[in-house]
């Protein structure tokens, strides 16, 4: 049973909360040369389309998996699952971010389904930005910038980030600025990881300092009409 289908609970592509996706799991179309040829086909493998729908915002989803004939089961294995509505998995980005780095945060959660590889370069460039303007511009390298970062960072985000580093083997292959959108190979599951630091490195940077921020304001405004001092 893919991801995506009916009965599976995941996180929702289109409104991003935990769903157990409705419809019936028989309903699924499977398309083999074996059921369009008959016994004539040469090939049982093929795809399995699936659709069902989220319980909360009552959108479709509609996923394709690519299977393979289990002879000993008489059942269909699936070797990989793509989503086809939404053709990719929606990512909420917080107002506070920076436009050009949600930019490529954005386009490289749009191009995952088609190319982890290039959803890895965009946000690794998307990570390097982010470290540059929070003070990391010095280090010359991708592995570099988050080695300086890591003992600014909380221990739960530090061991997020660096794993960007270990995962994506920046050993063999150095990102420099100048080549920071470069499209190397990347590790089942890397591109996913790098948009899941990056959610937290946002929070951290971003939503963190804005919230704290407006209940600062929130407090001074509170202590002025008291007829206090406000806070520095």
């Amino acid at each position: 049973m893919g991801a995506y289908s009916p009965g599976s609970t995941v996180v929702c592509p289109h409104c991003q909360v935990t769903v157990q996706l409705l419809g019936e799991r028989l309903k699924g179309i499977l398309i083999t040369p074996h059921h369009i040829l008959g016994e004539a086909a040469a090939s049982r493998d093929g795809y399995r389309l699936d659709s069902s729908v989220c319980p909360n915002c009552r959108q479709v989803v509609i996923a394709i998996e690519q299977v393979s004939l289990d002879q000993e089961r008489d059942d269909y294995e699936a070797a990989w699952e793509r989503l086809l509505v939404p053709p990719a998995a929606e990512r909420r980005i917080p107002l506070e971010t920076p436009a050009h780095i949600a930019k490529d945060y954005r386009e490289a959660a749009q191009v995952l389904p088609a190319s982890p590889k290039a959803s890895a370069a965009l946000s690794r460039r998307c990570l390097q930005a982010v470290l540059r303007e929070q003070g990391f511009a010095r280090q010359s390298t991708l592995s570099e910038q988050i080695e300086a970062v890591l003992p600014d960072l909380p221990t739960y985000i530090a061991e997020q980030v660096d794993a960007i580093r270990v995962i994506g083997n920046f050993a063999a292959h150095p990102i420099k600025d100048s080549r920071s959108g470069e499209i190397v190979g990347v590790e089942p599951g890397e591109a996913e990881w790098n948009l899941d630091v990056l959610d937290l490195l946002f929070d951290f940077y971003y939503v963190g300092p804005a919230r704290a921020e407006a209940k600062r304001e929130a407090l001074n405004a509170k202590l002025i009409a008291a007829g206090k001092q406000p806070m520095r």
